[in-house]
């Protein structure tokens, strides 16, 4: 469902609020050997995420991202809409050009319910509160 472009833009934002302050900013390169993920590629992300505000770089010798306090109150859905886009979750599981609540798939009402409730979650719960369940130690990022 998640392109590697937004997988890797939710481990890397959870990263930043994990780890990053204004006094604290990380570079791509270090963001990216801490999660395991493409230098270049993260790097093209990230200029992307900061270009519409989602994240905050700064340049220089001290320079890198980081996350603002009410970057840290936004959603992750923010984040994967700003990559792939509005419409990813709306495409059918199993690849059919037209799938609905009015024309459904095959597994169209099995997967509906499991959809909405992960979109809500991904809308309703903010960075801060993915970071802390990490910070917890009830999810993982690497």
């Amino acid at each position: 469902m998640l392109s590697n472009q937004s997988q890797y833009a939710i481990r890397g934002v959870v990263f930043l609020a994990i780890n990053a302050s204004e006094k604290r900013k990380y570079g791509s390169k270090e963001i990216g050997e801490h999660i395991n993920v493409p230098v270049p590629f993260l790097a093209k992300i990230f200029q992307n995420l900061s270009k519409e505000g989602l994240i905050t770089s700064s340049k220089g010798p001290k320079g890198g991202f980081y996350l603002k306090k009410n970057q840290l109150k936004g959603n992750l859905m923010s984040i994967i809409e700003c990559i792939d886009g509005p419409d990813n979750f709306n495409s059918c599981l199993i690849g059919l050009p037209q799938c609905s609540d009015s024309n459904p798939c095959t597994i169209h009402n099995l997967a509906a319910p499991l959809r909405n409730e992960m979109l809500n979650g991904l809308r309703n719960r903010s960075i801060a509160d993915f970071a802390n369940d990490t910070k917890k130690g009830k999810s993982h990022i690497f």
